[in-house]
């Protein structure tokens, strides 16, 4: 039996992209100088795709793809993909969560150390030679303050229990309080800001997560409060986000995650009480290899006929 064809729509790293070529018939969709003319030639055989967490899935390329019946994400989030659209033709949508929990968790509780207690300010303060002339500035004590989590899933969890640890107070919001937790649920995100000293975003991304950490809520965090997010860009009104620094409304912000990467807005690259990071979530040897084994898996075990290892929850 000849090898599916698969369509590849996100740069890969080598140790997903080749064994994925040694067992299927890949399309270089990304890389491709004629991507009418690829679909022209092989889009009436492709059966899978593959892309990234954080590429945008397009359903004109789609409809370009009849007997397309799997889409394999490299990466936890996929709201670059229609998924009304995908349970409506029957295609199946999987991604990788959990192998990525820990490290994701680790970045949050990095840039709360960052922003914080001042780490990346005082690793400036350093190299500048300013510590031979004068003392660094006090920072934060972070044993005792809040951290509000938007979002408690398996990542959210996993940064809650990190910041306990170190002496925090937890609280969150989400769609419904969860069983089983013993953090304090807070149904309402502003009233969670207003009392939070760290605003920690680590919901999904997508249309219903789009700009919901708007001015209102930057507001609420107000000037004793720091934005964290280690989730997807688009959830926080970037231009409010912007404005709230400018104008002194928040204490600062901690970001891994940008609503148009790897572009950052020029005002943030100025500003001393910020702390940015290039996207860095799961970016260790050991997660990304999870993840690309976890992504191919998927493939393997779809056109095996075996049962899929993980399925996005709005399809299951």
């Amino acid at each position: 039996m000849p090898a599916p064809d698969v369509i590849v729509t996100a740069p890969l790293p080598p140790f997903l992209y080749e064994p994925l070529k040694a067992d299927y018939r890949c399309h270089d969709y990304y890389q491709s100088s004629h991507k009418p003319g690829l679909l022209a030639a092989e889009g009436q055989r492709i059966r899978g795709l593959v892309q990234g967490g954080g590429t945008v899935t397009p359903t004109e390329l789609l409809d370009a793809l009849p007997k397309l019946e799997i889409i394999s994400v490299f990466g936890v989030g996929y709201d670059g993909v229609p998924v009304d659209y995908c349970r409506r033709r029957g295609l199946k949508v999987t991604n990788t969560p959990d192998v990525l929990t820990d490290d994701v968790a680790d970045v949050a509780v990095g840039l709360v150390l960052m922003t914080g207690r001042g780490f990346a300010k005082a690793e400036r303060f350093v190299r500048s030679g300013e510590w031979e002339k004068k003392g660094p500035e006090l920072t934060t004590k972070l044993g005792g303050r809040t951290a509000g989590i938007l979002g408690l899933g398996r990542i959210g969890k996993a940064i809650g229990q990190r910041l306990e640890a170190m002496g925090m107070k937890i609280a969150y919001t989400g769609r419904k309080a969860q069983p089983g937790v013993h953090y304090r649920y807070v149904p309402d995100l502003k009233a969670l800001a207003a009392e939070s000293d760290f605003l920690i975003v680590a919901c999904p991304g997508g249309p219903a997560t789009k700009n919901l950490v708007n001015a209102d809520v930057l507001s609420a965090l107000g000037k004793k409060g720091t934005i964290v997010n280690i989730a997807r860009g688009s959830i926080i009104d970037e231009p409010a986000l912007v404005k709230a620094l400018q104008d002194g409304t928040i204490g600062g912000a901690g970001l891994d995650v940008f609503a148009d990467e790897p572009h950052v807005p020029r005002p943030l690259l100025a500003m001393d009480n910020v702390v940015l990071l290039p996207h860095v979530g799961s970016a260790t040897n050991e997660t990304r290899k999870a993840m690309g084994d976890l992504c191919k898996a998927n493939l393997d075990a779809w056109f095996a006929g075996r049962p899929l290892l993980t399925l996005i929850p709005e399809l299951a």
